[in-house]
């Protein structure tokens, strides 16, 4: 795992939210009110209703819509963890959103959604997904050269690494690791890169930040190079991001304290 959010929202008006991408498999468990997906990353699925979610690696927005009431509990998982905790790469679930019963079982996701529902507080929900996640971890054997693609994964973290550079490390051809990296986790290892910057600028996004220091701040080449990129992958411009989400961004900000990061 990497961290739970949870979150609750009363009284606030009926909208629509952008899932964007970012370096984490999205895991959630509604409390009440189910999630409900206008349009899926993968625009061929059909919109649907999910009373929990599991949703993979993705390079395009979901939409979420709601009538002014949602809660529930978002697990981020780290994608090279996938296997031990789900049995299957992460790359199997690449731009998909899927019902995590069909994996976990439908007796599991209602036992875990009933325990979170009736916990007192949010610290003993993720104290119950300690638990759960915990008991899921298996001890398969990891197919060879994925400590290869772990490497990668870390270094393309830190930043500053060519596709060539990121291949000798490991001692594979550039084509190799792509191959490689695409089949563990759905993603290019280039597609990876924007995606972990992406998520970096995006999270230091706040009204009154300036585009071009913040642009430098994260390693693109210039405001329009930043701007380029959120519209690829937010699916509008980091202003009108923050226009139509800035209620989105003040709940994450307070919800800092109910956030829980693990290894």
């Amino acid at each position: 795992m990497a961290f739970y959010s949870g979150y609750r929202q009363r009284g606030v008006p009926p909208g629509r939210h952008r899932g964007l991408p970012s370096p984490y498999l999205t895991l959630i468990f509604t409390m009440d009110e189910p999630l409900v997906i206008a349009e899926h990353p993968d625009r061929r699925q059909a919109p649907g209703t999910f009373g929990a979610l599991l949703g993979g690696l993705h390079r395009r927005p979901a939409t979420i819509t709601h009538d002014g009431r949602q809660s529930g509990v978002q697990v981020a998982l780290h994608p090279l963890g996938c296997r031990a905790l789900l049995g299957l790469p992460a790359g199997e679930l690449a731009d998909l959103d899927v019902d995590p019963a069909a994996i976990l079982g439908e007796g599991f996701v209602a036992e875990v959604r009933e325990r979170l529902c009736t916990a007192p507080d949010w610290p003993a929900r993720f104290a119950i997904l300690d638990t759960v996640l915990a008991g899921l971890l298996g001890a398969a054997p990891a197919p060879a050269g994925l400590e290869r693609v772990a490497h990668v994964w870390g270094r393309l973290h830190r930043g500053g690494a060519s596709i060539g550079d990121l291949a000798g490390e490991v001692g594979w051809s550039a084509r190799h690791l792509t191959d490689r990296f695409r089949a563990e986790l759905g993603l290019r290892p280039k597609e990876a890169a924007r995606i972990v910057r992406f998520d970096r600028a995006r999270r230091a996004l706040r009204p009154g930040v300036r585009l071009a220091d913040l642009a430098a701040e994260q390693g693109y080449a210039d405001q329009s190079h930043f701007v380029r990129d959120f519209q690829a992958f937010a699916g509008c411009a980091p202003s009108r991001w923050l226009s139509d989400e800035f209620g989105f961004v003040q709940a994450a900000a307070a919800a800092d304290a109910h956030d829980e990061v693990h290894d």
